[in-house]
């Protein structure tokens, strides 16, 4: 029988390591439930990232997972985790290296992660360049970087962020998840995003046309449009008013798709 999450911790005397950005989670019910809004596994290939002590991670293999891939960067938890291979036998397949230099299979699979903090978007970046080797994901990150995520035109935490990903995806909240589940309790909330890539984008505009005009508008986000694009346009107000975009708005108020329209003029 594979010993508890807490056992396992005390016999490899693992210790969240704040460099990596580790919180870890004991309480296998609340895995279960992060399992469990990832929809049916049986079929499915899974990736999981930082499993550290692997409290998802045996949450995703009782989901009755085909194949789960773990990529761990800490050695500490390397022979903790061959506990599970032990277990659960080749239905997991152990992989010791960098979440960000990873490179995801060529079939489309789906991403199961209680991401560290200090990589989380950085990550998602990378992944929105890969999204047909991805069926869905489903991430714990920070509250904040959900709500930005998920965001909609007019709303605070709408940004650079909520474009580039609902550009490609759909994506919803899926449920907060307090400090207390954790180990050690980290000073802020965190969420459940779910994100599902497209069947295609909402516009055919070049990714990397679209990441420019979004960053311009948005790295001054408080002033006008008519201001803000005049590093990437000669004349931005008269570009705006050719899309149809009142050149005095600022970027919190446009849609993806007005965005999109501003980007096929490069």
């Amino acid at each position: 029988m594979l010993p508890s999450t807490s056992d396992l911790i005390k016999k490899y005397d693992l210790n969240a390591k704040k460099s990596l950005g580790q919180n870890f989670i004991l309480d296998k019910n609340f895995t279960d439930k992060i399992a469990r809004a990832a929809g049916d596994l049986s079929g499915a290939t899974v990736i999981e990232i930082g499993p550290g002590p692997g409290s998802l991670t045996r949450s995703i293999l009782d989901a009755g997972v085909k194949k789960l891939i773990v990529v761990e960067k800490d050695e500490r938890c390397l022979e903790l985790l061959k506990e599970f291979q032990e277990f659960y036998g080749d239905r997991i397949e152990i992989v010791n290296g960098d979440a960000l230099t990873f490179q995801l299979p060529n079939f489309p699979s789906k991403i199961i992660a209680n991401l560290p903090y200090n990589i989380g978007t950085t990550l998602l970046f990378k992944w929105l360049k890969n999204t047909s080797r991805i069926e869905s994901l489903h991430l714990m990150l920070q509250k904040e970087v959900v709500q930005r995520i998920v965001a909609k035109p007019n709303e605070n935490h709408y940004g650079r962020l909520a474009v580039m990903v609902n550009f490609l995806c759909k994506t919803r909240m899926v449920f907060e998840v307090g400090s207390k589940v954790f180990t050690p309790p980290p000073k802020v909330t965190s969420a459940i995003v779910e994100i599902i890539p497209r069947e295609k984008p909402l516009d055919d505009v070049e990714f990397s046309k679209l990441e420019k005009v979004v960053a311009a508008a948005f790295n001054q986000r408080r002033k006008m449009l008519k201001s803000s694009l005049k590093s990437i346009f000669k004349n931005p107000e008269e570009d705006l008013r050719e899309v149809g975009i009142k050149p005095d708005l600022r970027p919190e108020n446009l849609t993806i798709e007005q965005f999109c329209r501003l980007a096929q003029k490069i």
